[in-house]
């Protein structure tokens, strides 16, 4: 049967997102900020890695500071500001999506059967802080490492023998640190570990067109292929997310210390999905993350989007991040070899010349207890590609009177009954939740009998008399069991 083909782009999760980067944020107010979502631009070739962390904090900045480890001290120019737009378009290209088809009417078999697309718009709300360190200084076991002013930030990169000596430090010079910070501060302290911690220069910042901080982009040399979150999670209010975008030069990455999994993807699911899809991919991934207890890197795209390969996606909703787009989020190579530049001159792996883009999006939702590690990653050479989409279909409209269209009628009832039920699999929702978008007048299908109205008591139905189908056929068993006993035992068999 011909369908036409429409494709609506998805929000990540629909829940407020509203912090930065993995590291905490310490405050000269009362210290409540707490970090619910990041997102971060993670590019690597060799040993290189450029990390992007997102901001977008509206309110006053002069309150806040932001504390992120790294493992090499930073000169100014491995630190620069960009674009925060370059975020919305990575998410907006990547994003799960919903893939709308029209069935043809079989009674009139030559309707058009062009083929359209459509961007939904984005709910991301993502908010991130940056904040404000102190002018004055005690020595208290900390080093300033060095000092910077880029963009509308003015940066510190710090070191520290003690945990306890970077806490009163920060404390001294007038911060409230969250609680639970020490502790994890140790460990990157142990592992001689530097702190970039940058706060709002007013001046700068009163220089911009807008109120939006941009975000900063770090690059560095280290063997290490890794995000810090555990630094996040000093205050935490609950789980997190983390949207990684990646690229590489060889293929996608994975995480090495967790479980990598793909999104459930290409299933047919009800056509009233389409009016809250934020809220039926937020349930389906809190769903599938509790049956990946909770500890997993889940994939959500992965592609080739090398400049010269013009092919991305399956379908596609948004524009593909241009060559421009994909430098300013890091992709160094694309830019050519830089012969005045000796910092990677003992990366493992040289530049070969390849232009090569692979673009992996992961998404993890952690917490002290499932995520007790930072996240190491590997490139791998896979280059399979991947994407999160879900089917509707919109019924055929018009005289189905015909032969042929009281036979799509049978299917559709089927159809439809199977969508309902691959709904609440996906999702571990009940079809209770759905009762209101089900029922809703704009069903589409003009017969009685294969609308969801219809449909959704008798799916519950069926799936109450599988469920009672099992204790049933216990108890006759108990009872023939039973009774042969006692026929035996009165000696009639």
């Amino acid at each position: 049967m011909k369908k036409k083909l429409m494709i609506i782009g998805a929000a990540i999760v629909a829940a407020p997102l509203i912090m930065s980067f993995c590291g905490f944020y310490v405050s000269k107010a009362d210290g409540t900020l707490k970090n619910k979502t990041s997102q971060v631009i993670l590019v690597r070739d060799g040993n290189k890695t450029v990390i992007t962390m997102y901001n977008d904090f509206k309110g006053d900045t002069k309150d806040f500071a932001m504390v992120v480890p790294v493992p090499v001290v930073l000169r100014k120019d491995d630190i620069k500001v960009v674009d925060q737009s370059i975020f919305q378009r990575l998410d907006d290209y990547s994003a799960p999506r919903l893939v709308e088809y029209w069935d043809q009417n079989p009674c009139n078999p030559y309707a058009d059967d062009k083929m359209y697309y459509k961007s939904a718009p984005q709910v991301l709300n993502e908010v991130a802080a940056s904040g404000n360190a102190a002018e004055k200084r005690k020595d208290l076991g900390v080093k300033v490492e060095a000092k910077y002013l880029v963009g509308e930030y003015d940066i510190l990169i710090l070191s520290a023998k003690e945990s306890g000596d970077l806490k009163e430090w920060l404390t001294s010079n007038g911060y409230k640190i969250p609680e639970g910070a020490e502790e994890v501060l140790d460990p990157y302290i142990k592992s001689n570990l530097k702190f970039f911690v940058v706060k709002v220069n007013e001046k700068e910042k009163n220089k911009l067109n807008n109120n939006f901080l941009r975000p900063i982009q770090i690059n560095f040399n280290s063997p290490k292929f890794m995000l810090p979150i555990r630094l996040g999670m000093a205050n935490a209010d609950g789980d997190q997310d983390l949207i990684v975008y990646a690229f590489t030069r060889k293929g996608r990455i994975e995480c090495t210390n967790y479980r990598n999994a793909a999104i459930a993807t290409d299933k047919n699911v009800p056509l009233f999905v389409q009016k809250n899809f934020n809220a039926f991919y937020g349930n389906l991934f809190t769903h599938q993350w509790g049956n990946e207890d909770k500890s997993v890197a889940f994939l959500e795209y992965a592609w080739d989007v090398s400049p010269q390969n013009y092919y991305h996606c399956d379908p596609c909703i948004a524009t593909a991040p241009s060559a421009q787009d994909l430098v300013q989020s890091g992709v160094w190579w694309l830019g050519g070899k830089d012969w005045a530049d000796y910092s990677d001159v003992d990366n493992d792996e040289p530049d070969n010349g390849s232009k090569n883009v692979h673009f992996t999006r992961l998404h993890f939702r952690y917490n002290r207890k499932s995520f007790a590690q930072d996240l190491m990653f590997q490139v791998t050479p896979n280059t399979e590609t991947f994407q999160v989409r879900y089917i509707i279909t919109h019924p055929a409209t018009g005289d189905l009177s015909c032969d042929a269209g009281k036979k799509y009628l049978q299917e559709l009832k089927q159809r439809r009954k199977k969508e309902l039920q691959t709904l609440t699999a996906l999702t571990g929702t009940n079809l209770n939740n759905w009762q209101d978008d089900a029922t809703a007048k704009n069903d589409e299908a003009t017969a009685t009998e294969v609308q969801y109205a219809t449909l959704i008591p008798q799916v519950k139905t069926e799936r109450d008399r599988e469920k009672t189908l099992p204790a049933g056929m216990i108890i006759l068993s108990v009872v023939v069991l039973g009774g042969a006993g006692v026929m035996r035992w009165k000696g009639m068999v």
